[in-house]
Protein backbone atom coordinates (compact mmCIF):
# COMPACT_ATOMS: atom_id res chain seq x y z
CA UNK A 1 0.00 0.00 0.00
CA UNK A 2 2.94 2.72 0.72
CA UNK A 3 4.51 1.61 -2.80
CA UNK A 4 1.30 2.59 -4.19
CA UNK A 5 0.56 5.63 -2.05
CA UNK A 6 4.38 6.74 -3.35
CA UNK A 7 3.66 6.03 -6.63
CA UNK A 8 0.21 8.58 -6.79
CA UNK A 9 2.06 11.05 -5.36
CA UNK A 10 5.12 10.72 -7.43
CA UNK A 11 2.50 11.17 -10.29
CA UNK A 12 0.70 13.80 -9.12
CA UNK A 13 4.39 16.01 -9.00
CA UNK A 14 4.96 14.96 -12.44
CA UNK A 15 1.53 16.21 -13.43
CA UNK A 16 2.14 18.96 -11.52
CA UNK A 17 5.61 20.06 -12.76
CA UNK A 18 4.57 18.70 -16.90
CA UNK A 19 1.25 19.29 -17.71
CA UNK A 20 0.73 23.32 -15.70
CA UNK A 21 1.41 25.68 -18.72
CA UNK A 22 3.72 28.72 -18.34
CA UNK A 23 3.12 31.81 -17.72
CA UNK A 24 3.25 34.01 -20.53
CA UNK A 25 6.63 36.34 -20.89
CA UNK A 26 6.30 39.58 -19.98
CA UNK A 27 6.95 42.80 -22.22
CA UNK A 28 9.81 45.11 -21.81
CA UNK A 29 7.38 47.43 -20.59
CA UNK A 30 6.10 45.44 -17.57
CA UNK A 31 9.73 44.79 -16.17
CA UNK A 32 11.08 48.10 -16.79
CA UNK A 33 8.39 49.27 -14.56
CA UNK A 34 9.11 46.79 -11.89
CA UNK A 35 12.16 47.54 -11.86
CA UNK A 36 11.59 51.38 -11.41
CA UNK A 37 8.98 50.52 -8.43
CA UNK A 38 12.18 48.40 -7.00
CA UNK A 39 14.35 51.84 -7.11
CA UNK A 40 11.32 53.63 -5.61
CA UNK A 41 11.10 51.39 -2.72
CA UNK A 42 14.47 52.07 -2.12
CA UNK A 43 13.88 55.32 -1.47
CA UNK A 44 10.99 54.48 1.36
CA UNK A 45 12.87 52.54 2.91
CA UNK A 46 16.21 54.46 3.02
CA UNK A 47 14.89 57.90 2.89
CA UNK A 48 17.77 59.06 2.80
CA UNK A 49 18.73 58.82 -0.67
CA UNK A 50 16.47 62.18 -1.34
CA UNK A 51 18.69 64.17 0.30
CA UNK A 52 20.45 64.99 -2.59
CA UNK A 53 17.28 66.06 -4.01
CA UNK A 54 16.12 68.14 -1.10
CA UNK A 55 18.95 69.13 1.00
CA UNK A 56 21.30 69.92 -1.78
CA UNK A 57 19.28 72.12 -4.18
CA UNK A 58 18.31 74.41 -1.28
CA UNK A 59 21.80 75.05 0.18
CA UNK A 60 22.96 76.00 -3.63
CA UNK A 61 20.43 77.76 -4.37
CA UNK A 62 20.47 80.18 -0.72
CA UNK A 63 24.36 80.10 -0.69
CA UNK A 64 25.00 81.53 -4.57
CA UNK A 65 22.11 83.93 -4.02
CA UNK A 66 23.33 85.53 -0.99
CA UNK A 67 27.05 85.46 -0.81
CA UNK A 68 27.44 86.36 -4.43
CA UNK A 69 24.06 88.01 -5.60
CA UNK A 70 25.17 91.81 -4.76
CA UNK A 71 28.57 91.02 -6.07
CA UNK A 72 27.93 89.80 -9.06
CA UNK A 73 24.92 91.38 -10.27
CA UNK A 74 24.57 94.21 -8.08
CA UNK A 75 21.22 92.46 -6.25
CA UNK A 76 20.31 89.90 -4.97
CA UNK A 77 16.83 89.31 -6.95
CA UNK A 78 18.46 90.15 -9.93
CA UNK A 79 21.12 87.83 -9.20
CA UNK A 80 18.01 85.09 -8.56
CA UNK A 81 16.44 85.71 -12.07
CA UNK A 82 19.58 84.77 -13.97
CA UNK A 83 21.08 81.95 -11.61
CA UNK A 84 17.46 79.95 -10.36
CA UNK A 85 17.17 77.86 -14.26
CA UNK A 86 21.44 77.60 -13.89
CA UNK A 87 20.73 75.87 -10.11
CA UNK A 88 17.96 74.21 -11.45
CA UNK A 89 20.11 72.57 -14.03
CA UNK A 90 22.82 71.74 -11.89
CA UNK A 91 21.24 69.80 -9.10
CA UNK A 92 19.43 67.54 -11.90
CA UNK A 93 22.69 67.16 -13.45
CA UNK A 94 24.39 66.05 -10.29
CA UNK A 95 21.81 63.75 -9.24
CA UNK A 96 22.93 61.70 -12.78
CA UNK A 97 26.03 60.40 -10.84
CA UNK A 98 23.31 58.61 -8.71
CA UNK A 99 22.30 56.39 -11.70
CA UNK A 100 25.88 54.33 -12.13
CA UNK A 101 26.18 53.94 -8.14
CA UNK A 102 22.86 52.46 -7.88
CA UNK A 103 23.95 49.62 -10.71
CA UNK A 104 27.47 49.80 -9.61
CA UNK A 105 25.70 48.54 -6.42
CA UNK A 106 23.76 45.58 -7.61
CA UNK A 107 27.16 44.18 -9.16
CA UNK A 108 28.83 44.42 -5.90
CA UNK A 109 26.15 42.20 -3.86
CA UNK A 110 25.62 40.13 -6.37
CA UNK A 111 22.40 41.39 -7.75
CA UNK A 112 23.32 42.10 -10.85
CA UNK A 113 23.79 38.60 -12.04
CA UNK A 114 20.74 37.55 -10.66
CA UNK A 115 18.97 39.92 -12.68
CA UNK A 116 20.65 38.63 -15.76
CA UNK A 117 19.79 35.39 -15.17
CA UNK A 118 16.13 35.93 -15.35
CA UNK A 119 14.29 35.03 -18.64
CA UNK A 120 13.27 39.15 -19.29
CA UNK A 121 14.27 42.02 -21.53
CA UNK A 122 17.75 42.29 -20.94
CA UNK A 123 17.69 45.96 -20.81
CA UNK A 124 15.06 45.99 -18.03
CA UNK A 125 16.89 46.95 -15.01
CA UNK A 126 18.70 49.65 -16.45
CA UNK A 127 15.52 51.61 -18.29
CA UNK A 128 13.89 50.94 -15.08
CA UNK A 129 16.09 52.26 -12.92
CA UNK A 130 16.31 55.63 -15.56
CA UNK A 131 12.43 55.68 -15.17
CA UNK A 132 12.93 55.91 -11.50
CA UNK A 133 15.37 58.59 -11.66
CA UNK A 134 13.40 60.68 -13.98
CA UNK A 135 11.05 60.86 -10.53
CA UNK A 136 13.83 62.14 -8.41
CA UNK A 137 14.81 64.48 -10.89
CA UNK A 138 11.18 65.71 -10.64
CA UNK A 139 11.92 66.20 -7.21
CA UNK A 140 14.66 67.98 -7.43
CA UNK A 141 12.96 70.25 -10.36
CA UNK A 142 10.25 70.96 -8.04
CA UNK A 143 11.66 71.75 -5.00
CA UNK A 144 14.24 74.28 -6.63
CA UNK A 145 11.25 76.24 -8.70
CA UNK A 146 9.43 76.18 -5.27
CA UNK A 147 12.49 77.95 -3.35
CA UNK A 148 12.73 80.43 -6.01
CA UNK A 149 9.34 81.62 -6.21
CA UNK A 150 9.62 82.21 -2.61
CA UNK A 151 12.48 83.19 -2.61
CA UNK A 152 11.50 86.19 -5.35
CA UNK A 153 12.35 84.37 -8.85
CA UNK A 154 9.43 85.64 -11.29
CA UNK A 155 9.27 83.75 -14.62
CA UNK A 156 8.04 85.77 -17.51
CA UNK A 157 7.70 82.59 -19.29
CA UNK A 158 4.98 81.29 -17.17
CA UNK A 159 4.09 77.63 -16.08
CA UNK A 160 4.27 76.69 -19.54
CA UNK A 161 8.38 78.16 -19.44
CA UNK A 162 8.69 76.52 -16.27
CA UNK A 163 7.31 72.98 -17.81
CA UNK A 164 8.73 72.62 -20.82
CA UNK A 165 11.86 73.53 -18.90
CA UNK A 166 11.97 70.91 -16.74
CA UNK A 167 10.81 68.40 -19.39
CA UNK A 168 13.74 69.65 -21.41
CA UNK A 169 16.57 69.37 -18.11
CA UNK A 170 14.63 65.73 -18.00
CA UNK A 171 15.50 64.40 -21.56
CA UNK A 172 19.22 65.62 -20.99
CA UNK A 173 19.30 63.85 -18.04
CA UNK A 174 18.31 60.52 -19.07
CA UNK A 175 20.42 60.82 -21.93
CA UNK A 176 23.58 61.78 -19.46
CA UNK A 177 23.05 59.10 -17.08
CA UNK A 178 24.02 56.42 -19.87
CA UNK A 179 27.32 57.70 -19.28
CA UNK A 180 27.36 57.31 -16.02
CA UNK A 181 25.87 53.61 -16.31
CA UNK A 182 29.38 53.16 -18.41
CA UNK A 183 31.48 54.10 -15.59
CA UNK A 184 29.18 52.19 -13.05
CA UNK A 185 30.15 49.22 -15.29
CA UNK A 186 33.99 49.63 -15.27
CA UNK A 187 34.48 50.32 -12.03
CA UNK A 188 34.96 48.01 -9.31
CA UNK A 189 33.14 49.82 -6.24
CA UNK A 190 30.33 52.67 -5.59
CA UNK A 191 32.97 55.19 -4.45
CA UNK A 192 35.25 54.86 -7.20
CA UNK A 193 31.92 55.53 -9.49
CA UNK A 194 31.29 58.39 -7.37
CA UNK A 195 34.44 59.67 -7.33
CA UNK A 196 35.07 59.55 -10.97
CA UNK A 197 31.41 60.74 -11.94
CA UNK A 198 32.16 63.94 -9.74
CA UNK A 199 35.35 64.94 -11.29
CA UNK A 200 34.15 64.42 -14.19
CA UNK A 201 31.10 66.93 -13.57
CA UNK A 202 32.64 69.67 -11.75
CA UNK A 203 34.63 71.56 -14.85
CA UNK A 204 31.54 71.18 -16.81
CA UNK A 205 29.21 72.65 -14.44
CA UNK A 206 31.40 75.30 -12.82
CA UNK A 207 32.79 76.16 -16.85
CA UNK A 208 29.37 77.04 -17.65
CA UNK A 209 27.14 80.16 -17.62
CA UNK A 210 25.41 78.45 -14.46
CA UNK A 211 26.67 81.39 -12.54
CA UNK A 212 27.83 84.05 -14.51
CA UNK A 213 27.95 85.19 -18.03
CA UNK A 214 30.55 84.02 -19.62
CA UNK A 215 30.79 87.27 -21.73
CA UNK A 216 33.58 88.52 -18.82
CA UNK A 217 35.43 85.30 -19.35
CA UNK A 218 38.70 85.10 -21.10
CA UNK A 219 38.80 83.89 -25.25
CA UNK A 220 39.84 80.45 -24.61
CA UNK A 221 37.90 80.01 -21.92
CA UNK A 222 34.34 81.17 -23.27
CA UNK A 223 34.99 79.18 -26.16
CA UNK A 224 34.59 76.05 -23.95
CA UNK A 225 31.79 77.47 -21.97
CA UNK A 226 29.87 78.15 -24.85
CA UNK A 227 30.42 74.61 -26.55
CA UNK A 228 29.78 73.49 -22.86
CA UNK A 229 26.35 70.91 -23.19
CA UNK A 230 25.97 72.24 -20.11
CA UNK A 231 26.37 76.28 -20.84
CA UNK A 232 24.08 74.81 -23.74
CA UNK A 233 21.33 73.26 -21.67
CA UNK A 234 21.26 76.14 -19.20
CA UNK A 235 20.74 78.60 -22.24
CA UNK A 236 17.46 77.18 -23.74
CA UNK A 237 16.18 76.86 -19.87
CA UNK A 238 16.07 80.38 -19.31
CA UNK A 239 15.53 81.07 -22.56
CA UNK A 240 12.19 78.80 -21.61
CA UNK A 241 11.37 80.27 -18.29
CA UNK A 242 11.84 83.91 -20.17
CA UNK A 243 9.34 83.86 -22.45
CA UNK A 244 11.95 83.70 -25.40
CA UNK A 245 13.55 80.49 -26.15
CA UNK A 246 14.52 80.12 -29.76
CA UNK A 247 13.79 76.68 -31.31
CA UNK A 248 17.67 76.23 -32.17
CA UNK A 249 18.41 76.42 -28.73
CA UNK A 250 16.09 73.43 -27.78
CA UNK A 251 17.37 71.75 -30.84
CA UNK A 252 20.86 71.86 -29.96
CA UNK A 253 19.87 70.41 -26.23
CA UNK A 254 17.44 67.75 -28.05
CA UNK A 255 20.51 67.37 -30.08
CA UNK A 256 23.24 66.58 -27.26
CA UNK A 257 21.07 64.69 -26.02
CA UNK A 258 20.54 62.33 -28.61
CA UNK A 259 24.15 62.18 -29.58
CA UNK A 260 24.88 60.84 -25.82
CA UNK A 261 21.99 58.32 -26.44
CA UNK A 262 23.60 57.02 -29.22
CA UNK A 263 27.29 56.65 -28.18
CA UNK A 264 26.53 55.35 -24.46
CA UNK A 265 23.45 53.43 -24.98
CA UNK A 266 25.19 50.35 -27.10
CA UNK A 267 28.20 50.87 -24.73
CA UNK A 268 25.96 50.22 -21.52
CA UNK A 269 24.27 47.35 -23.27
CA UNK A 270 27.81 45.68 -24.82
CA UNK A 271 29.26 46.09 -20.94
CA UNK A 272 26.15 44.73 -19.27
CA UNK A 273 25.79 41.52 -21.01
CA UNK A 274 29.76 40.72 -20.77
CA UNK A 275 29.96 42.15 -17.78
CA UNK A 276 32.14 39.13 -15.60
Amino acid sequence: MSTENAQTKQDKMKSALVEQSRPARPNGLITSLTFAWRALLKIKYVPEQLLDVTFFPVMFTLMFTYLFGGALAGSTNEYLQFLLPGILVQTVVFTTVYTGVALNTDISQGTFDRFRSLPIWSPSPLVGALIADAFRYTIASIIVIILGLVLGFRPSGGIIGIVLGIVLILIFAFSLSWIFTVIGLLLQTPKSVMGISMTLLFPFTFASNIFVDPATMPSWLRAFVNANPVSILTTAVRGLMRGRASVGEMGLVLLSSAILIIIFAPITMYLYRNKR
